[in-house]
């Protein structure tokens, strides 16, 4: 009896030994787990406007950075209005990044409105140089230059000769109401959309301090590119026939400036902007006078009075990007900023070839 307890008395305490060594044997491999297991880092969620900013954000931003654009396929910047649901999740991210050269007219209200949420708002067109609507340079674009009570006079001047500007220069003056005098399009200047995509990068950076290296690196290699793309602009319009382009929309003035080649614009600088029956009637005759044989139009932007310009002349048709987003087709086929460049230089080069 005393062999069988004695047996018994020792299974029980190797068998104690043993659930200790598994229990001690858990706890250690929990303890490496812990220590060498790195933290997860939580990406940065960023809302954008225009195609080119929500592009070259995520380009810089790789995968540290989650991005959308807030405009849906084939919107128009000039008049589209978020929803209450966007506006809800523009609040819950870190950052908002807008061109801030006058053409998203929703974003002075919707940084008023989410002003208590922890949300970074971003100008990217900060500190670069627009043209006026009638091309000349304005001087830096700087938020903190703007003179509310300027522009409310000019405003308030402008209002009260509405009716005598509209008669005398037509869409050119509705452009300088709604772009404040300048050209918004700034991202179609290769060189430009440089100084956006550093305004972005700071901005990241800024946000995130630790993951710069990466930034940096990601920016580098897009200016680059932006760089090659500018040569492929100087070969196609240097070496072209003629330097006369007829659109539909005259969202291409850097180009001018930039590359040299002269616009014929069937409306302004927003595709709301139409041109009296004086204009259109010189329009025609200019483009007659160049042997214009292509009106070129917009993937996002139609326009009757284009049609009819076309009919007149007798041209063909060709479409330019500008850009502002993109369609359906274009998400499906993973276009990007650079891709779309390169279908507009085709269109250029045909549209500059006598």
């Amino acid at each position: 009896m005393k062999k069988i307890s004695l047996l018994f008395a020792i299974i029980l305490v190797f068998s104690t030994v043993l659930i200790g060594c598994a229990s001690n044997e858990k706890t250690e491999e929990n303890t490496n787990q812990t220590t060498t297991e790195e933290p997860s880092t939580e990406k940065l969620k960023v809302f954008t406007t225009i195609f080119p900013i929500e592009d070259f954000t995520k380009k810089i931003g790789g995968d540290v950075v989650e991005v959308e654009s807030v405009y849906p396929a084939g919107a128009d910047a000039h008049t589209f209005e978020p929803t209450s649901k966007t506006m809800v999740e523009i609040a819950e991210a870190d950052a908002f990044i807008y061109s801030g050269v006058g053409l998203e007219g929703f974003t002075e209200k919707a940084e008023e409105t989410l002003k208590d949420e922890d949300v970074t708002f971003v100008v990217a067109g900060k500190g670069i140089e627009l043209l006026s609507a009638d091309g000349h340079d304005k001087g830096a674009h700087d938020e903190e230059a703007h003179d509310e009570g300027a522009h409310d006079e000019e405003a308030h001047d402008e209002e009260a000769h509405d009716e005598e500007a509209h008669d005398e220069e037509g869409h050119d003056e509705e452009g300088h109401a709604e772009h404040g005098d300048t050209d918004p399009h700034i991202w179609l200047d290769p060189i430009l959309s440089i100084q956006l995509a550093e305004n972005i990068k700071n901005a990241l950076v800024e946000l995130n301090p630790d993951e710069k290296e990466t930034f940096e690196k990601n920016f580098e290699s897009l200016k680059s590119d932006l760089e090659s793309l500018d040569q492929q602009f100087k070969e196609v319009t240097e070496s072209a026939d003629k330097k006369e382009i007829l659109v539909s929309h005259a969202a291409y003035g850097y180009w001018e400036t930039r590359y040299g080649i002269e616009l014929i614009s069937v409306l302004g600088l927003s595709p709301t902007q139409e041109p009296s029956q004086k204009e259109l009637q010189i329009i025609v005759e200019e483009a007659k006078e160049h042997d214009i044989k292509y009106v070129i139009f917009e993937s996002n932007v139609s326009s009757n009075i284009s049609d009819i310009v076309q009919n007149e002349i007798g041209a063909e048709s060709l479409t330019l990007r500008n850009l502002e987003s993109i369609t359906e087709e274009d998400k499906t086929n993973k276009e990007d900023y650079f891709s779309l460049m390169e279908k507009n230089l085709e269109t250029l080069k045909k549209a500059l070839t006598n």
